[in-house]
């Protein structure tokens, strides 16, 4: 195994080879694939599962929901632990807990099976996914950190396009449990060259904060669980009001905490006053609402309410989701000379077009000649966003506290795919149904209309962050 280098506190280590940032590139950006393919391979698969279990759509909700609220949920617990216990063995460990939970995910034999499985799916992946952006971040000096995030956003963003048509291919070839198993032969390969390849670093805190984690764990849960809940039981509902209720409570009572309690604090309020900071933050929750909450749709559109197969569907949405492989390398090395803003701001405003323009087309018996278009636009405006939210927030900080950086950003973007998909289902079962083609359709147009729309008010949110070099 590589040798530990324990850096002093608040520094960079100095021996960056490019043996090690080759290494660090490959692992990180593999593990950031793993995480983000598993957000949307099960999207295609949802009438399989609907078909196969009796599923309803509470269920099909619960099967992306529970893996993406514990990864939001747990997110800053997975970068507070690799801060005080080593980045590269939490690495490790959250590598290992999302193989072995894929397996069990594959051999579930009904929803509920499933829905546990992913729940320790996206704990696993609450570890692993920041820890994959910190390790970039301490392996590259500030000057070269921009191509290589945009790398990890291109493989990101493979991830993203893969999903659908991976999971499309392997539900018509094979069966929806392949869908799960793919990741086991991956994740083994991974865990020795991980421990092996990757040097070890550490954070800036020498304790956790366990107070903070606990209080941001169920906090978030909490908000989380409202609006996943609320269009089954009602806004409301007893059960909805009280999630919210806990769920501001106890942010609240973190935040208390985080600004006056804690000696070592997991999040050092301070840096929300930092416009480049709190701008990337929220165009990186806006950016996942809208993106995971059009993805449940777009994915039931092409099969439901278009009448393709899955692995014609998930071929038909690739000019969507393939765009971040060959937009996001080059926006990463163009974010490092103009600066963030320009990309983050053009990006969702091009989401929010493509989303507005495909919205409009969607109707009973619509060509696919006439969604292309739209798509292609929403795929790029996601390309440019990616790694400039990515490189702006480990920017703002200093690099003892990418770790935490990374696990904020990870938090928002994963709660705001949470948010996403709740509110498409509530806006889908205002207007529409699975009664039949025609009846999703009815449903699915203003589901997409509504995500164009929090793409656009990301734009907005970007729009305030600095130009480059400011705060």
């Amino acid at each position: 195994m590589t040798d530990t280098i324990r850096a002093p506190l608040g520094t960079a280590p100095t021996d960056r080879t490019p043996s090690l940032r080759a290494w660090t590139v490959i692992l990180a950006g593999l593990g950031a694939l793993l995480c983000s393919l598993d957000v949307v391979v099960v999207a295609t698969a949802l009438p399989a599962l609907r078909a196969d279990f009796g599923a309803s759509l509470s269920q099909l909700e619960w099967t992306i929901n529970a893996y993406n609220l514990v990864f939001a949920c747990l997110t800053l617990t997975g970068a507070a632990l690799g801060d005080r216990f080593g980045r590269r063995r939490m690495y490790v460990a959250g590598l290992a807990l999302f193989t072995l939970a894929s397996a069990a995910a594959a051999l579930a034999s009904g929803p509920g099976q499933l829905i546990t499985a992913r729940v320790v799916q996206g704990a696993g992946a609450a570890v692993l996914l920041p820890l994959t952006l910190t390790l970039i971040s301490e392996a590259f000096p500030a000057e070269k950190r921009g191509v290589a995030i945009g790398v990890w956003g291109g493989v990101t963003g493979l991830g993203v396009a893969a999903g659908p048509v991976l999971g499309g291919a392997v539900t018509e070839g094979l069966s929806w449990q392949w869908i799960f198993w793919l990741n086991v032969p991956i994740g083994l390969a991974m865990l020795p060259l991980a421990a092996t390849k990757l040097r070890e670093s550490y954070g800036s805190r020498p304790q956790l904060d366990i107070v903070g984690l606990v209080l941001a764990a169920v906090g978030l849960t909490g908000l989380a669980w409202a609006p996943v809940r609320a269009p089954e039981v009602g806004w409301g509902s007893v059960e909805a009001l009280a999630a919210m209720a806990v769920g501001v409570v106890f942010v609240a009572a973190f935040l208390g905490w985080e600004r006056k309690g804690a000696r070592y604090p997991m999040l050092p309020l301070g840096y929300f006053r930092r416009r480049a900071f709190s701008t990337a933050n929220a165009s990186a929750f806006l950016l996942f609402a809208s993106l995971l909450g059009a993805l449940f749709m777009i994915t039931q559109l092409f099969q439901i309410g278009l009448g393709y197969n899955p692995l014609e569907a998930g071929v038909r949405i690739l000019v969507w989701n393939a765009t971040p492989l060959l937009i996001a390398p080059i926006a990463g090395v163009l974010a490092d000379r103009y600066g963030t803003r320009p990309f983050m701001l053009g990006g969702l405003v091009l989401q929010a077009t493509g989303l507005a323009l495909l919205a409009w087309q969607v109707e009973p018996g619509v060509g696919y000649d006439r969604l292309v278009g739209p798509l292609i636009i929403a795929g790029v405006g996601i390309s440019m966003v990616f790694p400039s939210v990515a490189n702006a927030v480990t920017a703002s900080v200093p690099l003892s506290d990418a770790g935490m950086a990374a696990g904020v950003n990870n938090a928002l973007r994963e709660l705001g795919g949470v948010f996403g998909v709740a509110v498409a289902a509530a806006v889908f079962t205002t207007y529409g149904g699975y009664a039949t083609p025609e009846t999703f359709v009815d449903g699915c147009g203003p589901a997409l209309w509504v995500a164009a729309g929090i793409a656009a008010i990301g734009a907005a949110a970007a729009a305030f962050a600095p130009s480059r070099g400011g705060s």
